[in-house]
């Protein structure tokens, strides 16, 4: 894709993890919803992925699909892409948000929670990426972002651990090598590092007292919120930002400085 032709119309954004209330997913679906793509909810709870998409699709006016997956597995991200592309126009976005967190510590970390978290953050990655890049490539045109973490450049510090860390710096690394081989086919390829954020993926809702304590160590003084995370997101997913790939931007408030 030439930086003079012209964003398709008709495209639809594909999101994982989308069905939580106050996640990033949600919001970045709300959010590219709203700049008139087609949305798809990839969730592992279908209902929820399906009560979402239809609530965003109504209120923002577009097409939408509520769809149950598995990110870790292939054929239900087979079985789920399938279906997006037999109801919706091409697939030209890709957000992974799709993530668990991980407290646990290094020495009484088990193999099984291990392969948790690297099977949802980075296989599930791979799988739907891989899933859905043909149909750029005839596209001719796509926008890959994942979400990767502070936690990845800092080596944890705010509530996950270990195999969080390295699962979430495996998608930086993983997103750069990518980048080198679909940029020249009009696809870029990219990710954020979100600080901490009024999510539910650091324990739980957070206190006040928790985020007093979580942004004390940032330059703006507080945690994010998801929609400004889904706000830069859905930049890096749009038509103007076709320069872009292979590129980490930081959303901490300055708590990491890269």
């Amino acid at each position: 894709m030439d930086a003079d032709d012209p964003f398709p119309a008709e495209r639809t954004a594909v999101i994982t993890g989308a069905a939580s209330a106050r996640g990033i997913g949600r919001a970045t679906a709300d959010r590219l919803a709203r700049d008139g793509w087609s949305i798809a909810i990839l969730d592992l709870d279908g209902e929820a992925a399906k009560r979402t998409a239809a609530e965003i699709g109504g209120n923002r006016s577009v097409a939408s699909l509520g769809v149950a997956a598995d990110v870790a597995d292939p054929d239900s991200v087979e079985a789920a892409i399938a279906q997006v592309e037999a109801s919706l126009p091409p697939i030209i976005g890709l957000a992974n948000v799709a993530g668990v967190s991980s407290p646990v510590d290094f020495l009484d970390l088990t193999i099984a929670e291990w392969d948790r978290v690297f099977d949802i953050n980075m296989r599930g990655a791979f799988l739907v990426t891989r899933r859905v890049v043909p149909a750029m490539l005839a596209a001719g045109v796509g926008r890959i972002v994942s979400v990767s973490s502070v936690s990845a450049q800092r080596g944890g510090g705010t509530y996950s651990k270990v195999p969080y860390s390295a699962s979430k710096a495996a998608l930086i690394g993983f997103s750069r090598a990518l980048a080198r081989e679909l940029s020249p086919h009009g696809i870029t390829v990219n990710c954020v590092a979100p600080g901490p954020i009024d999510t539910d993926i650091m324990g739980g809702t957070l206190t006040q007292e928790r985020k007093a304590e979580l942004g004390a160590g940032s330059m703006v003084g507080r945690v994010g919120t998801v929609a400004e995370v889904a706000a830069l997101m859905a930049f890096l997913l749009g038509e103007d930002a076709g320069y872009i790939t292979a590129a980490t931007y930081d959303i901490n408030g300055g708590l990491q400085v890269s």
